[in-house]
Formats: structure tokens, sequence, C-alpha cells
């Protein structure tokens, strides 16, 4: 791609342009700012300026981000809005078995003692996000996209969807899993489809949930409810591609009544709120995480199946990790955009996700079938897992978000 000579009102150099401002772009955004604000970072978005606004879901957000986030000053906002999972339950059967029997239990607190995860809307999450990147002074351009970038030396030319050209030193892609910069950047990637959908959408029930999850393995996929706010609970529901995409479509008595036949009446009678959607289910991971001057975050280096509700949790892991590789590099006068600066991030990240992605196929794979061995054994191996509290948890501290060699950020600790 050629690129014009940029202004002078362009030609000013930044540190850090962000493509993408989802929660992970901006989280990195405001780690990065927060620690060191001598950093100009901009932050780039395709979507249109109100898009963000429209986002009904809602995200599970382990205990090490909220103390990220609590790091960064945002979870104070979120607090009041935030959904606490006391406990959580798992389940085997078929859908249509007139009892669910309960092969696992969690109790939802860490170690230390507090919840392993909270629920909060997508919305006030990336509401409270771009309130502080604003506060900090990060530059957002919305309904702009990054067109095309390369690399000049010491800096890498980027650019815009609007004409313009910036200058900076890392240019960093946080644009999705179907990221058109990994595209740009020639990183390859492994992947393949499940033949799953995942239909997302939130439920209002009489009685409340007292803050229980649950997690029903059934034969097409697992059917997740995760307790929100006000006697609601948000669905994850995974059908066959061609069943959801069905189920979608239909008018609003079918799609509860096959809604009832999953979630059951314990809570009351439920009703929908706000739209329903599905989207297609599989396993992405990036062949490389970084190239010089060039780095992926969040979905963009690695898209897995929601079974175990880490999807936001492994992006802010990536967020914190390249926020303190950039953050410590500036700090020592080292170029943030060198590669071995960044081959820091990448050693650091991707075994981790590699491990997660490679965990929840297997899960998906061993609990999204009807054959009566494999169910056999799978309900043996729940029964057992349940009557061993220090493997429960384990299983807790992983789902908390603190295996393994944990960034700074999200210990609680600042950068």
């Amino acid at each position: 791609m050629a690129f014009e000579n940029p202004s002078s009102a362009e030609a000013a150099q930044l540190d850090v342009v962000i493509a993408g401002a989802g929660y992970v772009g901006l989280a990195t955004a405001v780690a990065m700012k927060h620690a060191r604000p001598s950093l100009q970072i901009m932050l780039v978005d395709a979507a249109p300026a109100d898009s963000w606004e429209k986002d009904g879901r809602a995200s599970a957000i382990a205990a090490a981000g909220r103390r990220m986030l609590t790091a960064l000053g945002v979870w104070d906002e979120l607090a009041s809005g935030a959904q606490a999972i006391n406990d959580m339950i798992v389940t085997d059967s078929r859908t249509a078995d007139p009892v669910r029997p309960v092969f696992l239990t969690f109790d939802g607190t860490t170690t230390d003692g507090e919840p392993f995860a909270h629920m909060v809307a997508n919305v006030d999450l990336n509401g409270a996000l771009r309130r502080k990147a604003e506060t900090l002074g990060i530059e957002l351009k919305e309904g702009t996209g990054v067109s095309g970038f390369e690399q000049n030396g010491a800096t890498i030319n980027v650019a815009l969807s609007d004409g313009q050209t910036r200058t900076t030193r890392l240019l960093i892609a946080a644009d999705g899993v179907r990221s058109k910069l990994r595209d740009l950047a020639g990183i390859k990637v492994v992947k393949w489809e499940y033949g799953q959908s995942g239909i997302v959408c939130t439920v209002k029930h009489e009685r409340p949930h007292n803050g229980r999850a649950e997690e029903h393995f059934l034969p097409a996929g697992p059917f997740a409810t995760l307790p929100l706010t006000g006697d609601r609970s948000s669905i994850v529901w995974t059908e066959r591609t061609e069943d959801a995409e069905r189920l979608v479509a239909e008018d609003d008595l079918i799609f509860e009544l096959e809604l009832e036949r999953r979630f059951g009446l314990k809570l009351g009678e439920i009703r929908v709120e706000g739209p329903r959607r599905a989207w297609p289910l599989g396993l992405t991971l990036a062949r490389d995480f970084v190239k010089p001057r060039f780095a992926l975050v969040g979905d963009a280096a690695h898209g897995i199946h929601p079974i175990a509700g880490q999807g936001l949790n492994l992006g802010f892991k990536d967020a914190a990790a390249l926020a303190q590789v950039v953050v410590e590099a500036d700090r020592l006068g080292r170029d943030i955009g060198a590669l071995d600066v960044l081959e820091a991030y990448q050693r650091w990240r991707r075994f981790d996700t590699v491990q997660m992605g490679v965990t929840t196929d297997l899960l998906n794979r061993l609990f999204s079938n009807d054959i009566a061995p494999v169910r056999a054994l799978r309900g043996f191996g729940l029964g057992i897992v349940d009557r061993l509290p220090r493997l429960k948890s384990f299983f807790i501290d992983q789902a908390s978000g603190f295996a393994g060699p944990a960034p700074k950020l999200l210990q609680g600790q600042p950068i």
C-alpha cells in the first residue's frame, strides 16, 4: 500500500496505536497510560460511534480481572451493577430427562475468600473503560479503521480508513477473531469450526437466583445460566449451527418454549428481555502473537469455545502482560516496538493461551455428545472431582485467573 506524507497535524509521532476499542483494546490502552502517562496512545475503531451501546450481552469477569480493573480505577464504577457468582453447579443430562442430577458443585469463592467471578453488562464495562481512557487523555477515533501499515525503520506508518496516516512505535491489533490486521501482518492461524453456534440472551425470572451459576451439559453443547442483578440471568446456549439459526429466527413463543425446556421452572416463569443472537463457534489460535512493531491481543490472538467462560479473561491477561512489558521497557529507555521486547510478551502469553484453547476444545468434544459409555465416564469423573476439595480449589483458581505467573495488574498491583 502506498502511504502519503502526513500533514504537520498528523506528523507528531505516537507511541502506540491500538486497532479495536472493545474491552480488551480499551483495557490495554488504559493499563499502559495509567502506568506511563508520557506514552502517546491512540485507539481507532472501525465500528460506528454508538455501536457498543447496543451490546446487550454480559461477561464473566474473573477475580484476577476484577483486581486489574480495581488497580486501574475502573471497578468502583462497575461494582454496583455487578453480580457476584456465589456458587456453581454442573449437570449432565439429555434435554428431555425429567431429572438433572448434579454431578459437581463449586463454592464461588477463591482461597482468598473473594468471589471467583462477577457478571457485568458489556455496555457498562465498555463505558467505564471509555470514560477512564478519556480521563487519561487517550485519543479515540471511532468509525475509523486501519486500512494498511508498513514498517519504516524505528517506526511503523499506519494508514487509516479516513485517509490520514499516523506514525507510531507500536501497532496493536485488538480487532477481533477475524482480525484484518493479523492477516495484513502475514500471521497464520490454526483454525477449525465446531459446527455449533452460541445463542446469547437475557431472561427475567420470578424467583431470585441467589448468585448461582449453572452449566448443563446437553448432547448439542453446554447450556449455561449466569446470574445478573435484578432477578435476571444471562444465557449462553450452545446448539448445532442449523438448529441455533432456526431457533433465533423463531417467534418469541417458540423460542421461549425451547428455552424453558432447557432452563426449567426452578426460578418460576421466565421471559426473554432484549434481543437474542447467535454466532458460530470455533477455535482460532494465532501461530505468532508478535512481529516487529506489531502485537496481537484478545480475540485477534485467540478465539476459544465459551464452555469455560474464559474468553474475556484471556484477553485481560493479554492486556495486563503486554502493558507490563511495554511500560517496563519504556522506563528502561528501550524501544517498545523492538521484536526482542515484544517476544517477552509472546513467551508469557502463548503457552497459557494454547493450553486453554486445547482444554476447551477437549471439554467441548467430551461433553457435546450423547455416546453412552462417554456419558458414563464423564459422570464418574465429575463425581470424583466433587469429592476432592483440593482439586476443586485448583479448578476455582484456574477460573479465577490466578493460574500461572500472573502480570502485576492481575495481582492487584500497579505496574
